[in-house]
């Protein structure tokens, strides 16, 4: 894909609410599998990277899903209800995530449900969405990150919850899939701008939020993806994969991570090219692999997430590609 140098200014009109505005955007058939019973958050406490057990109702954290070798199963972002957990990713993981559940669950009291094709959601999400929502219900009770609770929104129930996938403000509104159009009604009354999924994805890689299946893979450790101060505790004890975690903590590093690459050029790379030491396109060794790319209206350049081997990871370090010249730099980029 080419985006030639001279549009930059016309590109960033669309793409700002989701930044600087309220913008929203449909985010269908997301995995949503709800966990209930008494002993949900001791039962996925012991299968997950994070803190659960402590959680009270209306918070939430993020995870990853780890093997017994450590490897990443699934990431996503847990939210804590008054009488469920559900986890909440990209869509189609729930087949996988309630198959790793229910292998481990034995005699707990706990009740798997998925509820993906249930509930559906919308992303509000922009330093203004905040004072969009006001304009219909009461949101001063959701400060922190990932605060969750259950209102009424629009004459429908509906959860709402902080989660920042694209920018510091945004929120994650799911509801039963034939309530959401008068949901997303009522918010473009109150001011929220409808954005497309080009607009969110050049936010959520600009802003360094990776996504299972996309940016992460069943091949990838919980280190690599580089979200450990969000995702992982380093002193909850015990869990599935905790060993590999732990020994790669020991260690102090891993061979490659996920980091930001801004392009110089006006091309896109496409999902799967290599990066290169700088100057060794052709007869070099990769040192990366770009996992996601899109035009950055902020950067007014192509930028992309990729995994890059150590050594060649560092911020400003120069790299090569097919589509030009590129740089490692810091995410997010806001």
């Amino acid at each position: 894909m080419s985006v030639p140098q001279a549009e930059p200014a016309d590109r960033i009109a669309p793409h700002r609410p989701l930044v600087s505005g309220a913008g929203l955007v449909d985010l269908p058939q997301r995995t949503q599998v709800e966990l209930i019973g008494a002993d949900r958050a001791s039962f996925l406490h012991n299968l997950c990277t994070n803190e659960i057990r402590k959680f009270a109702p209306g918070k939430g954290c993020e995870a990853f899903l780890t093997t017994v070798q450590g490897r990443t199963l699934a990431h996503g972002l847990i939210f804590a209800g008054p009488e469920s957990l559900v986890i909440d990713t990209v869509p189609g993981q729930s087949e996988v995530i309630l198959a790793h559940l229910d292998h481990y669950l034995v005699c707990e009291q706990v009740t798997l449900v998925d509820r993906t094709a249930e509930w559906s959601e919308l992303l509000l999400a922009g330093a203004e969405s905040e004072a969009v929502l006001g304009r219909l219900i009461d949101v001063s009770a959701l400060t922190a990150r990932l605060d969750n609770a259950q209102v009424a929104l629009a004459g429908k129930s509906v959860w709402l919850r902080r989660a920042d996938l694209v920018g510091r403000v945004g929120f994650l509104i799911s509801a039963s899939v034939g309530d959401l159009p008068a949901v997303r009604a009522a918010l473009v009354e109150a001011g929220a701008v409808p954005c497309e999924q080009e607009d969110f994805e050049a936010a959520r890689i600009e802003w360094g939020f990776p996504l299972f299946g996309v940016d992460i893979t069943d091949k990838n450790l919980p280190q690599e993806i580089g979200r450990d101060a969000l995702a992982i505790s380093f002193i909850k004890g015990c869990y599935l994969g905790q060993e590999t975690v732990a020994r790669i903590d020991a260690l102090g590093h891993v061979n490659k991570t996920l980091v930001g690459v801004r392009f110089a050029g006006s091309d896109v790379p496409p999902p799967g090219a290599e990066l290169f030491p700088a100057g060794e396109v052709v007869a070099g060794q990769a040192a990366g692999q770009i996992t996601s790319a899109a035009y950055s209206p902020h950067l007014a350049a192509p930028l992309a997430l990729a995994f890059v081997r150590r050594g060649s990871n560092g911020l400003g370090t120069r790299l090569s590609s097919a589509v030009g010249d590129a740089e490692v730099v810091a995410l997010p980029i806001r």
